[in-house]
């Protein structure tokens, strides 16, 4: 590396990238370029320009990206009712390719020759912002200071920070409880006493939800614009879709909805145990299973649930760029077509229920699946020979005397 004269730190203002910030330029005696996203973490970002700043940062990237993300990165995701392992909607994992993707055209913009991230070797988002890079720029080189350096604890980072007078906010040397990571997705947290899977979370760790136990005593109601499988309005109000986002995060907030504590499979081969904050992503899923289910086809639906799994793999081990992620979501976005009209939910104590659904593009025909009487919508007897056909197979390997158990 000894060739690298500039190169674009994914830069946050906190301990760790101000840290790397004089790290590379003392190492790699390099011209550093910061970029700063705002994904909406609900954190000022502002900031982290005067740091650079002090450190001598003569190009800052400060970018307002929640637009993007939601349109770009978490709608064409919940298109595909992505969860990861049965219950994680991937906050941290869909936010990496979007910085992986600037990261490139920033370094493009300034004629950078590698581009560094503050991702630990242990984790999953080296491997995300990495795979991102290389796909974007094959010949990029990346800088990870955590598989480089040797301070590798918190307070050798701040022992550095203090030799080098760098400008961080010190909170005496107390360990932070957790390891949070926040967009306008999710909130997620790890470390601490969430090391032990048998210990319970604690209640003040929450930052967007309340409890269910402490939400209103009556419930919520809204209604969810659809159109072409994603949400264009609330209770009738056109919204973009990170105001669509930000409203459906304050509502479930409010309604103790989008708590989770799980342990995860890392791409790396470790076992994670993470609590996360998803409101307004749990009722985005709830709420668009319920308008595909009258408006897609039935074999599109279960193709979609098959291949499901697979995408979200896909995005959880950062091959958001990859050629076979790219050919999924084509498929995905076609299936969306007619996913149009409007999901009425009831948010109560941490629920999400579907209390209604309508479309002008429904595949719903009350007058055939009627409990009364059709009028010759559908005719009962067909379903004899139906059912013979489907059972032939299993009849002639019972008439050979073949045992079932």
């Amino acid at each position: 590396m000894a060739d690298v004269k500039k190169v674009v730190l994914a830069y946050s203002g906190g301990l760790d990238t101000s840290v790397i910030l004089k790290w590379l330029q003392d190492t790699y005696n390099c011209e550093v370029v910061t970029f700063t996203a705002d994904l909406g973490q609900g954190e000022e970002v502002e900031p982290a320009r005067a740091k650079a700043q002090a450190m001598g940062v003569k190009e800052i990237y400060i970018d307002d990206l929640r637009e993007e993300f939601v349109r770009d990165f978490v709608y064409p995701m919940f298109r595909a009712n992505t969860v990861y392992e049965g219950e994680y909607l991937l906050g941290t994992s869909i936010a990496r390719p979007l910085i992986a993707k600037r990261l490139i055209e920033i370094a493009n913009e300034t004629g950078a020759d590698a581009i560094s991230h503050g991702a630990t070797g242990k984790g999953n988002d080296q491997v995300r912002f990495e795979l991102g890079a290389y796909a974007l720029k094959p010949g990029v080189k990346v800088i990870a200071p955590w598989r480089e350096w040797d301070l590798l604890s918190r307070e050798k980072l701040m022992d550095y920070a203090e030799k080098h007078a760098i400008p961080i906010e010190r909170h005496g040397k107390k360990k932070s409880p957790y390891s949070m990571d926040a967009n306008l997705l999710h909130i997620s947290y790890e470390g601490g006493v969430l090391e032990d899977t048998w210990t319970e979370h604690e209640e003040d760790m929450w930052k967007w939800t309340v409890s269910p136990e402490a939400a209103p005593d009556a419930p919520t109601y809204i209604e969810l614009t659809y159109r072409a499988g994603d949400i264009v309005a609330i209770d009738g109000k056109d919204m973009s879709p990170a105001q669509v986002l930000a409203e459906l995060n304050r509502i479930g907030g409010e309604n103790g909805i989008g708590r989770l504590d799980i342990v995860e499979n890392r791409f790396v081969g470790m076992k994670s145990r993470g609590c996360y904050e998803t409101p307004g992503g749990t009722i985005m899923l709830k709420a668009h299973r319920a308008i595909e289910s009258i408006t897609l086809d039935r074999e599109v639906a279960h193709l979609k649930d098959e291949l499901m799994p697979k995408y979200a793999s896909l995005i959880y081990n950062g091959f958001w760029w990859s050629p076979e992620r790219l050919m999924l979501q084509q498929m995905i976005d076609a299936s969306q077509t007619n996913v149009n009209g409007v999901v009425r939910l009831k948010l109560y104590k941490g629920n999400v229920i579907v209390t209604g659904r309508k479309s002008d593009d429904s595949l719903f025909d009350a007058n055939i699946a009627t409990f009364e009487e059709d009028g010759g919508a559908y005719n009962q007897q067909d379903a004899a020979g139906f059912i013979k056909l489907n059972a032939l197979r299993m009849r002639i390997a019972a008439g050979k005397g073949r045992k079932l158990v």
